[in-house]
């Protein structure tokens, strides 16, 4: 099920899982006993599809049924003696061992490992007569839901987030869905459209997927870069912070996107210098166009002990996302996991920039963390004599 945001793709999953258990139709593969349910994280499983407000515990089991959440086991216990085990893309070798007779994988585009996950929950779906599983999220463009959709054996049906207006609040409505309607953006994260990405971007899905690794070596610098909006209101620009580290194999390695729409220079910069301080990175780039040395002023407002390194933007946002996109090309940089929203930046990323008319703030930092990591020794053009 291909839904929009907020078309009432968690509710469809709750219910089909509901009608599973109470199912005793031979033609229906009978009754389930053992259900798998996957999420993003745990934390999602357990707040979203459990005890969310669309979730499991939320539905009608009826006046006799009882259905009990168990954390310490991660399970819920439902009626007729069924169990849901819980399980985050997180960790694919959690689903190693277990089996089910049905699956539940919500908002699989999000998961930080969709090919391990789902294939290690394949060799898992084999009791009953008839193992099945339900997808649930809205669409990206990824390698794995464009093989799923296209199997023989998957029915795929879509929601529109308008389908479901008369439960979503009319602010929503009428700002956020009447903002988007159209563009590429809102094709896909409204109208549950699995569009295929730009032929003329800069990266490509399956390249990000090979370059995807699960933790990083030990690296000799990493830097937390900053492309800061000139303004936090509604329709300002994100603030793109992205962090990366060099390898001593002369790789980068891509580490944090922790890009946030609608913050304001103090929470801005108080993101970045935490994550520089977890990260024990060396330094912090930041973007000064927007802001000139306001930028700085304001980073060292919150901690002055961490270094800054200021950077201006003298060319256009193609020409300098041009060389990093030859790093890509070359092999020479790992994205340590996943990070959806900065990799959809990065594919739909041509020269006429993004599909949707904004500004690439989180590929912005990107560019400005590998540059200063990888271009040159400290990130400056230099001319060396002969």
């Amino acid at each position: 099920m291909l839904g929009g945001r907020g078309a009432g793709k968690t509710r469809a999953g709750a219910e089909w899982v509901r009608r599973l258990v109470f199912s005793r139709r031979v033609e229906a593969g009978g009754a389930v006993e053992r259900v798998a349910l996957i999420g993003e994280t745990l934390a999602d499983v357990r707040d979203v599809m459990v005890h969310g407000e669309s979730g499991l515990m939320s539905l009608d089991w009826g006046s006799e049924a009882k259905i009990r959440w168990v954390g310490s086991k991660r399970t819920l216990e439902l009626p007729n003696g069924a169990i849901a085990m819980a399980f985050s893309s997180e960790d694919p070798e959690s689903l190693r061992g277990p089996q089910f007779s049905a699956a539940w994988c919500d908002e699989l585009a999000k998961w930080r490992y969709p090919e391990a996950t789902f294939d290690m929950l394949q060799f898992g779906l084999r009791l009953g007569t008839r193992p099945r599983q339900m997808v649930t999220t809205t669409p990206r463009p990824l390698p794995l839901l464009a093989r799923i959709m296209g199997e023989a054996g998957t029915v795929v049906t879509r929601a529109r987030t308008v389908d479901n207006a008369e439960n979503l609040a009319e602010a929503f409505l009428t700002q956020v869905v009447a903002r988007y309607t159209g563009t590429r953006l809102g094709r896909q994260e409204l109208d549950a459209e699995f569009l295929e990405e730009r032929s003329d971007a800069l990266w490509k899905r399956g390249a990000l997927e090979a370059c995807r690794v699960s933790a990083a070596p030990a690296l000799r610098r990493i830097v937390v870069a900053i492309d800061p909006p000139a303004s936090s209101g509604a329709n300002s620009d994100a603030c793109g912070i992205v962090a990366a580290g060099i390898g001593a194999d002369g790789f980068g390695y891509v580490l944090s996107d922790a890009s946030e729409e609608r913050l304001s220079p103090a929470r801005w910069a108080k993101r970045a210098v935490d994550l520089y301080h977890r990260l024990e990175a060396d330094r912090i780039v930041a973007e000064v166009n927007q802001g000139g040395e306001m930028v700085e002023a304001v980073i060292r407002q919150t901690d002055a002990s961490v270094p800054v390194e200021q950077v201006r933007a003298s060319r256009g946002k193609y020409l300098r996302a041009e060389p990093i996109a030859a790093l890509y090309e070359q092999g020479r940089v790992k994205h340590v996991g996943a990070f959806p929203e900065l990799e959809d930046e990065m594919c739909d990323f041509a020269l006429g920039g993004l599909s949707s008319g904004r500004s690439p703030d989180r590929l912005d930092a990107l560019v400005w963390a590998l540059a200063a990591l990888m271009l040159t020794r400290e990130g400056k053009p230099r001319v060396r004599g002969i």
